[in-house]
């Protein structure tokens, strides 16, 4: 770590706060905290917390070889703060290392301006999340095989947030001797939830079996109610509907419609052209009803005694997506 300003950037606030704990551990080394250490959080450091961070950076190091001023939520701070420390940045007081956290993208200039980058985004793909599991249990030393990675990866789903939590706590317990998934498994807590995206892709592939084992994913997770999952499916729908007769013959056309990225809108162009006018028109019947059936036009019962699972909301949820899925499949074969 040479540079004097290091910046930690995400979009998760957990991830960045886990990070960032660790840079700071890093940056001080062997120094006592209590002597090098300045701690700053915009979000309730109240008035004047960007003054009481620049009279900090500008304070000569003293009876410790360097000094360390760490700024949390620096997103936060009004333009005006935040030039202020992409000044100092420029021109740094010798001796002092500057370590930001910022929840938000890298396209802010207090991240442009630090002299190292420290990114803690992990990518959507499944694979991107077995690599990060591999990353943090290898960062704290924690031992397992790619099988263990895998299902730790497929357990958490989006919510990596949670990965650096457990890896601390299965070190603290059973150090670095080789885990299997049974023995970790007990501190994993219950199933994270999964990008829309995972819901979409199984039912245009037509396959009804993996499209109702991931929405009953996302309503285990506790973080989309069965509304939510509608309103997804409904806008996945209605964009094809949109790009249905419109005339476009590229991604780059239907993007321009839809308003959004070309890769998806081009997605959306395929999957309209498949399934055409009179079968698009029965989805967005059967999405109305399931809407109205959880509103509550329907009631297949309670509450599940054992798992708390609304018995309604997955019935009405596993018949929309199986059909919405086999519809998918017929206009393949057809």
């Amino acid at each position: 770590m040479t540079s004097s300003s290091l910046c930690v950037v995400g979009t998760d606030a957990t991830m960045v706060a886990d990070a960032l704990h660790q840079t700071l551990a890093q940056a001080l080394g062997d120094l006592d905290p209590s002597f090098a250490l300045e701690d700053f959080s915009v979000s309730d450091g109240g008035e004047g917390v960007a003054s009481r961070v620049l009279e900090a950076l500008n304070t000569p190091a003293f009876l410790v070889e360097r000094r360390v001023v760490a700024v949390r939520d620096a997103q936060q701070l009004s333009a005006a703060d935040a030039q202020a420390l992409v000044g100092w940045m420029k021109s740094p007081t010798p001796a002092t290392v500057l370590v930001l956290g910022v929840v938000g993208a890298k396209s802010h200039r207090l991240v442009k301006a630090a002299g190292e980058i420290i990114e803690v985004n992990v990518g959507s793909r499944a694979a991107d999340r077995v690599a990060f599991v591999k990353e943090k249990m290898t960062q704290y030393r924690v031992t397992i095989d790619a099988s263990t990675a895998q299902k730790v990866a497929d357990r958490v789903g989006d919510d990596v947030a949670r990965v650096d939590a457990l890896a601390r706590t299965l070190a603290s317990i059973f150090g670095s001797a080789p885990l299997s998934f049974a023995k970790l498994e007990p501190y994993l807590g219950d199933a994270g939830d999964v990008p829309a995206w995972d819901l979409t892709d199984a039912i245009d592939g037509g396959d009804a079996t993996l499209a109702i084992k991931v929405a009953r994913r996302m309503l285990d997770s506790r973080s989309r109610a069965g509304l939510q999952l509608i309103a997804v499916l409904q806008r996945h729908y209605l964009n094809m509907t949109r790009l249905e007769g419109s005339g476009a013959t590229t991604k780059e056309e239907a993007a321009a419609i839809l308003g959004g990225n070309p890769f998806p809108a081009g997605k959306a162009l395929t999957n309209a052209r498949r399934l055409g006018p009179e079968r698009l028109a029965t989805a967005v019947h059967w999405l109305s009803e399931a809407d109205l059936a959880l509103k509550g036009a329907v009631s297949y019962g309670g509450r599940d005694v054992v798992n708390d699972q609304d018995v309604t909301e997955l019935t009405v949820l596993e018949v929309l997506v199986a059909r919405l899925a086999r519809l998918s499949n017929a206009a393949r074969r057809g």
